[in-house]
């Protein structure tokens, strides 16, 4: 492949010293050329993992955020801020190009208005939200795991109701998104995650991990 880049140049400019700088230069304009995309799609990326992006729509700014300002992901005791890519977009590369890949399609929404007025959001509220529930199911809630790991969850600062709820997540193959539906956001009218996807509980069930373990939860003292 070379030789025959080396062959064009050499019968476009007979001077071997001309043939070689056009070469240089052609491979000097590629890298710069392959430079400018990987650091353009890097800044772009960080750019759109920002909450000031997210906010930037009041489709947004109005209704999930509205509904996320002083949650507890938003302010508590140690200030530390769960935004809205921290929740919504994957770290994982892969993963990641995914969630961008499929957001984008959703520029079709705003340009059509879909959720352009607070009543036609309310309309949509369910459907949105079973979309994301859907996906971390799918995911076992890969994003809420980026923060939060339970191997090294404390059960003695848990409350009793939250050990129990924790031990089934491992004995029914529960996730995040089961118990934690509506810790950011107002929960829609219906039924929530679990009884929308059982498929990952079912999948818990089949191999035998609801009745592997036998743990009691202590009462938070």
């Amino acid at each position: 492949m070379l030789r025959q880049i080396w062959q064009v140049f050499r019968k476009r400019y007979p001077s071997r010293w001309t043939a070689t700088a056009m070469v240089i230069l052609l491979a000097g304009v590629l890298v710069l050329v392959g430079a400018s995309l990987v650091i353009g799609g890097a800044a772009g990326l960080a750019w759109t993992d920002t909450e000031k992006f997210c906010i930037g729509c009041h489709e947004m700014r109005d209704n999930v955020y509205a509904e996320y300002k002083g949650s507890i992901h938003d302010t508590n005791r140690a200030g530390v801020r769960a935004t809205c890519p921290d929740c919504h977009v994957p770290r994982e590369p892969v993963a990641l190009i995914k969630r961008k890949m499929a957001a984008s399609l959703e520029v079709w929404g705003k340009l059509t208005g879909t959720i352009d007025t607070h009543e036609k959001f309310l309309k949509k509220r369910s459907e949105l939200a079973h979309i994301v529930w859907k996906r971390m199911k799918e995911t076992d809630s890969l994003e809420c795991r980026n923060c939060h790991d339970a191997s090294k969850m404390d059960p003695s600062l848990q409350s009793w109701k939250a050990q129990a709820r924790h031990i089934k997540m491992k004995t029914e193959g529960k996730t995040c998104i089961d118990c934690h539906f509506g810790i950011a956001h107002n929960e829609p009218e219906g039924p929530g995650p679990s009884e929308l996807f059982p498929a990952r509980a079912k999948r818990a069930t089949e191999t035998g991990q609801s009745t592997t373990q036998k743990e009691t939860p202590q009462p938070h003292g």
